[in-house]
Formats: structure tokens, sequence, C-alpha cells
């Protein structure tokens, strides 16, 4: 059945800078080469000229004043609409799943979707290795990213110390494996194995960020190269945020695209596209290790597309910790033994996780694997916040089943937010049922403290913290704390609960 406005991918592109770059380019002309190689993937001359809509993921690793329209300028362009988003790792396919609705209301004739960062070239600048020629920083620009990142914890929740990514997920991660029956080495195997075939996907992908493959040993256990960071986290197991990457995408309609006389073999469809949230702040869920944004999003996304799970052929599931990939596996219902792959590009430990753009490029992976095998279909799944925000996209090579202007679920997301906890009990006494934990180290392999939450006898839930010498951490993190049971004293000196031995 014909629709008017029929959103369609017409150009997509990614670049990743080389690691040893002499004068290496700011994330903003990165973007714009990724920009540039978008336009032209087209095969057409002047695309760029009846662009009227540039979205762009906000960018961390350098703060500019009004970057769409530094960008605007460095690309030639002069669109009459621009839109930064916030920061979240579901930036990307959320901007696809807009501009899809946009266009196909009518309000756009093509938009340029674009994203990247530069946070390695700073890191080697900030150790004196090289020198950046980029333009002057925005005021006050560490306090803007800061901000957006602490934007998805409770006062409480940061009064934990719980701001570094690694923590409260490694706190999901806990509550998950004591809720899938492993043990810590099973748990820690099932994961190496994952991430082992992750590796092996980045290690034959161009565009990746670290070639080097892994073998599951190497990726769980610590080492002067894979140092913990907190339990059960090792570096290679969490995202990568040291990274030079960039997407971009543009996204018109099947009559322009065919006006224009782009090719239709490049043509990619939006098939679907969902964005749901979980219940916002962690200590507020009922259950840690769950999502019902991917579990109603992924239902909602595949009817939009007309298609059931076995129609999949890949998928690129958000993997900035271990617990994402099994949540969402589990949520989508894809079998464990599935022989499809969970990632196109190598996930974000091994093929780079440039922040808010990362998602951006297994959608330009997507389109670039169906533009050359046009039968595919690919799910991807982006992750924002602490298993906070989820947008889903499918991409083939058919129109969606379902407009873009069909898809409302406010009535669902209203039933998953009615689930919210009270707030947590900020000054606890009595005994807790741990429900999840985490040990915290320095960069020399030495636990600094921990952290765990749980449920009082009435049923409330809390946080508190571990105070001990290390000779006992080492031992706590030998044994399995979720289920146990522990006093919970508020320290009046310290300000915060502290668990009680």
């Amino acid at each position: 059945m014909y629709q008017k406005n029929t959103p369609v991918i017409v150009g997509a592109a990614q670049v990743t800078q080389q690691k040893d770059a002499a004068t290496p380019l700011d994330p903003l002309n990165l973007i714009a080469e990724a920009c540039q190689n978008a336009l032209s993937n087209a095969g057409i001359e002047g695309l760029q000229d009846i662009i009227d809509t540039i979205y762009m993921s906000t960018i961390a690793s350098w703060i500019y004043e009004d970057a769409p329209s530094k960008l605007n300028d460095i690309l030639g362009i002069k669109p009459s609409q621009r839109y930064t988003a916030p920061i979240s790792g579901i930036t990307p396919q959320l901007l696809v799943n807009k501009a899809a609705k946009v266009i196909s209301l009518g309000e756009s004739n093509a938009i340029l979707i674009a994203g990247g960062e530069a946070s390695y070239s700073r890191y080697r600048a900030n150790k004196g290795e090289i020198t950046l020629d980029w333009p002057r920083l925005s005021p006050n620009a560490r306090s803007k990213a800061r901000k957006a990142i602490d934007f998805h914890l409770s006062q409480f929740e940061r009064h934990y110390k719980l701001t570094i990514p690694p923590y409260p997920y490694a706190l999901i991660e806990t509550a998950l494996r004591a809720a899938s029956g492993r043990d810590l080495k099973e748990h820690l195997d099932h994961i190496g194995k994952c991430y082992e075939r992750f590796s092996i996907i980045a290690s034959e992908n161009p565009y990746a960020w670290e070639k080097n493959q892994f073998s599951s040993e190497e990726i769980i256990t610590p080492s002067l190269e894979n140092r913990v960071i907190c339990h059960p986290y090792t570096k290679r197991m969490v995202s990568n945020l040291y990274v030079d990457q960039a997407a971009a995408l543009v996204m018109t309609t099947k009559d322009i695209a065919k006006k224009l006389g782009i090719d239709r073999e490049i043509w990619v469809y939006p098939m679907g596209g969902i964005d749901l949230k979980n219940i916002f702040y962690l200590s507020q869920r009922p259950i840690l290790y769950d999502s019902p944004a991917i579990r109603e999003g992924s239902r909602l996304v595949l009817d939009q597309a007309g298609l059931k799970l076995e129609e999949i052929d890949v998928f690129d599931l958000y993997s900035c910790f271990p617990c994402m990939v099994e949540i969402a596996r589990k949520e989508i219902g894809i079998p464990e033994n599935d022989p499809r792959d969970l990632t196109i590009t190598g996930g974000l430990s091994f093929f780079g996780g440039p922040f808010s753009s990362y998602a951006m490029h297994p959608i330009v992976t997507a389109v670039n694997l169906i533009q050359n095998n046009p039968t595919m279909k690919i799910m991807i799944l982006a992750n924002g916040g602490y298993n906070t925000s989820e947008s889903f996209g499918i991409y083939g090579n058919k129109p969606p089943a379902k407009s873009w202007q069909e898809n409302e679920y406010y009535e669902i997301q209203q039933r998953i937010e009615a689930k919210t906890m009270p707030e947590p009990v900020e000054k606890a006494n009595g005994n807790l049922i741990i429900e999840a934990y985490t040990i915290i180290y320095d960069r020399n392999g030495l636990p600094e403290r921990g952290v765990v939450m749980g449920r009082l006898e009435s049923g409330e839930r809390t946080l508190a913290n571990i105070d001990a010498d290390p000779d006992i951490f080492m031992k706590l993190e030998q044994q399995e704390l979720v289920g146990q049971t522990f006093m919970v004293k508020y320290d009046t000196e310290a300000n915060y609960n502290k668990l009680i031995f």
C-alpha cells in the first residue's frame, strides 16, 4: 500500500580517526567528514541542497557554542531547522525515529543526522603527547557535560557516589547474576563467552577502535592491561569512551529519492522505531534486572515493521555493560543459544563507545549491510541512562507495515511508570536483605569501598555503604552477597547508611 512521505535512508557513512594521528581533527570536523561521506554515499550531486533539517548528538569531548551552525558552515548547507539532542546513549536511534516521523508528516524534505567524539585525541593532549589546534572550548564546558550525566541519578543515589556509570550498572549486574541462578564463576564465564564473540566481530570491522581479539579469559581476568574497575567488571567489560569516531546519515522521502534519481539499490527503510522509558531512578524500580521498556518496545517495533522476531537476521544490542546485553536478549525473547549475532559492530568495549554517538554506528553499519544484501532485516536497540531509556529501530528494504504516524504508545508508558516504588529510606536502621551490590577499586587494584542496595523488613528500599579493610573486601568478593541479610545503621557523623558485619 502506498504511503505518502514514506521515509527512506539514502546515505550513510562512518569514520574512525587514526590513533597516532599527528594533527587529529576536532570532533566537529570529524563529524563533518562523516557527513560529507554520507552525502557522497547517495551517489548523486546536489543532495546537500535539499537538506532543510539537521539533528546532532551533543558532543561531550569538546563543547562548542552552537555546534549545528558551525557544522552547517563547514558543509556549506543552510537548513532552516536545527536540533541538538541531550547526552544519552539512545540519541542516534531516537533522532532517526524523530526524523522518520517529521518526514512522514511532511514537515521536512531531507534530514541530516550526525554525531561523533574525539575523546582519545583529547586524552593524548592531556598527557602531553600532542598539541591540539582546535577551536576554543565553550565556557563552563565541564559543568555542562557533568550535569547531563548526573541527571539520570536521584539525589539519594548521588549521595552514595554512584555517578560513574560502571557503579550503578554493577548493581544491576549482581542482581541479574543472582536471578539467573549462576554462581560468581559461572556468570563471569557467561560474560566472557559473549564478549569474546563481540571481540571477534570488532577485529573484523575496519571501523572498530580495538582490532585485537581477546579470549574469554583475557576479558574476565584482571591484569595490568585489564584492571578491575568495580566488582564484577574489568576494563574490557565496559564501554570504551576514549575513541575518535563519527557517523552520519541522510533521510528523505521515497518520492524525493526517486525524483532525484538516487539508485533504488541503496535505499534503506526505517521499518520501525519505538522510544520507551523504564522507571527513571534505579532505586525506585521494583525489579532491578528487568526492562519493561525493552519488552514492550520490541513487541511494538516488530508490529510496526510487520515482522516476526524470527525474521530478524541480526541484532545490535547496546552493550555499554554486559548486563544490558543479557537483559535485552531476555526481554526481546532471543533464546540463549540463538545463532544470530547480538552486535554488528563489535560492541562498545571493542568497537568503541563514543558517548551519545555509538548507536549511530550500528545504524550506519546496518544501512551498509542492507545496501549490499537487500534481504536483510536488522534490529537495533539503543540504551540511555542506567537501563532507563530504550530506543528501537528495525531496518530493511521495505516500508513499514504501519506508518510512522500510527505508532503512539502513551498508555504503555504510563503502565510502566505506574509501578514506581516510593523514594528510598534515607536514614535506615534494621535488617537489610541485599538485592544488589558492588565493590569499587582504585587504579592500583585495591578495594576502596562497597555499596549495597536492598530491602528493609518493611519492604522499603535503601542504599548503604560498606566500610571495611582490604582483606575483608577480598573475602566479600569471593561470595554471593545478594539474598544475604545484614544489619544496616545510619551513621550520623558520616551521614550515610552503613552495613554492619
